[in-house]
């Protein structure tokens, strides 16, 4: 039976999901913000090739800047990994620019739906094959095949993106990392404020690329129950720290994540004020 394990050391996350090779290690990673702040205190991870792993954990977890150090996009918001390392396909990066890091066939998906309103569908999607130095007909051939996961993307191609739903917006957004040929995708919050009938078709297509195109999916996502569907590892943050990891079905049926996170609670309901944060953490963390 696979049990859930509990955060005690950084070796035993690295080691965790460790059916495939990993394309992507997080090995005790500290990030600092303006050089004092702490914000990531020894995250340790892996994500296997061709895997979909889940980053877990409540808003301020630190989910979105672990993805952020793997793409190194700290810099941007005065922050740095001061400790340890980030392994992809066989490779340091943390040293890396974002740019170089894309080339390399990682790229983050941010929060929040990030396009260029003034352009089109069509040309947000083409600006995702910036760093390819391929002809024409290749780049052409990669962006029918975006619509071809995403038609309601080849419907709305010549629509400006600032003027299109949410929903499209976050297909542009995952079309156009698709764009750069990845072999991961690390895809933060791409629930956040989207109808649910829309969330599910993005999670289908995401779990068909993964399956189809042999991506690698990193998703952080605080919609824990939604995530676990469509994910086969996860591993959950709480104030910067990894504090449980395991299988998917080992989480979904562990007392403390069904409880605090997916909302079913055995017996005498306790109120989140009695339990969550001095019962847990002492259980996990001690």
């Amino acid at each position: 039976m696979t049990a859930v394990t509990p955060i005690g050391s950084a070796r035993a996350a690295v080691a965790a999901p460790a059916d495939a090779a990993a394309i992507l290690s997080l090995n005790n990673i500290e990030v600092v913000y303006d050089r004092v702040i702490l914000v990531l205190k020894g995250v340790s991870l892996g994500v296997p090739a061709g895997g979909i792993v889940a980053l877990l954990g409540a808003n301020g977890a630190g989910k979105t800047t672990t993805l952020k150090a793997i793409s190194n996009l700290l810099h941007s918001e005065r922050g740095e990994v001061t400790k340890g390392s980030i392994v992809f396909d066989g490779a340091e990066v943390q040293s890396l620019s974002p740019n170089e890091v894309v080339r390399r066939g990682c790229i983050q998906v941010m929060q929040g739906r990030y396009c260029f309103g003034h352009l089109t569908i069509e040309e947000n999607l083409l600006t995702g094959a910036f760093t390819r130095r391929e002809r024409a007909a290749a780049i052409r051939a990669d962006l029918d095949k975006v619509y071809s996961y995403f038609p309601r993307l080849g419907e709305r191609r010549r629509a400006l993106a600032g003027y299109t739903s949410g929903g499209e917006q976050q297909m542009c957004a995952v079309g156009r990392a698709l764009m750069s040929r990845p072999k991961m995708i690390l895809l933060d919050e791409p629930s956040m404020g989207l109808a649910p009938q829309v969330v599910e078709e993005i999670f289908t297509i995401m779990k068909s690329l993964n399956e189809t195109e042999g991506v690698s999916f990193l998703l952080a996502e605080q919609n824990t129950n939604l995530a676990l569907k469509y994910a086969s590892y996860g591993y959950i943050l709480e104030n910067g720290r990894l504090v449980l990891d395991g299988t998917a079905t080992a989480l979904r049926e562990n007392e403390d994540v069904k409880e605090f996170y997916l909302g079913i609670a055995e017996g005498k309901r306790k109120s989140f004020r009695e339990g969550k944060h001095y019962k847990r953490r002492k259980r996990w963390l001690a």
